[in-house]
């Protein structure tokens, strides 16, 4: 059996138009959507609860009506029980309502983009817990922007992080949670 070698994303840099530009077109946001992915997951980090670990995520979740979602990592003295900040953003959007974000109709969450923030460099991806809520929630299409303490970042698409994925078509519902976001 061939093994597989894995090449980290390139590290790209905030303070780069060049980079920033490429980002958007590639992933069909706009430099607005861009910034505002940034800034809020930077400030979501500033409500991590986390005394043990001491180590800072923020998230924010991007619907197709631009409303932008946020989570911290919430930690606990029985690890286990830690909630990190993408499925808090994630929790957060299924059980609060969105005009026109969410169809609890069809149960369809409609998201164009996720970014994770961290204190440290290089960017620190999800989980992976985190990759499989968001495969519940998000087409694997769906980009996700990581974000150092520093000024740079990577993006993958979830199908990168997550490859032969398992989700709700797996068990016969494909119409559920998902297939809103490009």
């Amino acid at each position: 059996m061939a093994t597989q070698t894995t090449i980290p994303p390139p590290i790209l840099s905030t303070t780069s138009p060049a980079d920033i530009a490429s980002t958007c077109e590639t992933f069909a946001l706009s430099r607005e959507e861009f910034d505002n992915l940034q800034r809020s997951a930077k400030e979501a980090k500033s409500h991590s609860y986390s005394p043990y670990s001491k180590f800072r995520v923020g998230a924010a979740l991007l619907t197709q009506t631009n409303l932008i979602i946020t989570g911290a990592n919430v930690e606990n003295a029985s690890y286990p029980v830690t909630t990190c900040a993408e499925r808090t953003a994630l929790c957060k959007a299924v059980t609060t309502v969105h005009p026109n974000s969410i169809s609890w109709a069809s149960k369809t969450l409609k998201f164009k983009a996720i970014a994770v923030a961290t204190d440290i460099s290089p960017p620190a991806s999800p989980c992976g817990m985190c990759r499989q809520a968001i495969r519940e929630f998000c087409s694997v299409e769906i980009p996700i922007i990581m974000f150092d303490g520093e000024n740079g970042y990577a993006v993958l698409r979830l199908k990168e992080l997550l490859p032969l994925s398992f989700g709700p078509e797996a068990l016969g519902k494909e119409d559920l949670g998902r297939r809103g976001d490009s």
